[in-house]
């Protein structure tokens, strides 16, 4: 055990919903004490950074009810049980877009919510991009825009963009 591990000593999931689980586990903390833990388990997922031929990034202008107001986003979705990351994003990105890319690269993962949740998502760039037909879930509503990517950093830099997986994947270095 490290100098910082904290060990579960018991668990209870507090509440089952259909996109995450609530628990509260007891911990045993470095100095021996124990402590109540309350976090989200999440089936991860994943973001992706689609850039067309001319550089031009395709963003979602979408609506997010726990905040009231529409952000703007890459496209993104969760993992479904046991499904690989890259066939996730490959799914999102044509359900969500209607593109499909020839080429993808895995840029890394971030956890954007490590106080009280283990979601991770898998962030991916896609180019070489076809306009297909978009097909979006039952429910679900957004609009699709490109913009250039120095337009897309500024709107990061003066606030307009704010959903920390999108400006992490936007200011990412690039391959």
């Amino acid at each position: 055990m490290s100098d910082l591990e904290e060990r579960q000593v018991s668990g209870e999931v507090v509440y089952r919903g259909t996109f995450f689980n609530m628990h509260r586990d007891v911990v045993r903390l470095p100095d021996g004490s124990q402590a109540v833990r309350d976090y989200i388990r999440h089936p991860g997922a994943v973001l992706i950074l689609p850039l067309l031929r001319n550089g031009r990034v395709v963003l979602e202008r979408q609506f997010r009810y726990p905040l009231a107001r529409a952000f703007i986003e890459l496209p993104a979705g969760k993992k479904h049980a046991g499904e690989d990351p890259l066939e996730t994003a490959k799914r999102e990105l044509l359900e969500e877009t209607g593109y499909v890319a020839a080429e993808w690269t895995r840029l890394g993962v971030i956890h954007n919510a490590i106080g009280y949740s283990d979601e991770g998502i898998e962030l991916y760039l896609a180019r070489g991009l076809e306009k297909r037909a978009a097909r979006l879930d039952a429910g679900e509503f957004l609009e699709v825009f490109d913009l250039g990517m120095d337009e897309a950093i500024a709107m990061v830099r003066d606030g307009r963009i704010t959903d920390a997986k999108t400006v992490a994947a936007l200011l990412w270095p690039r391959p």
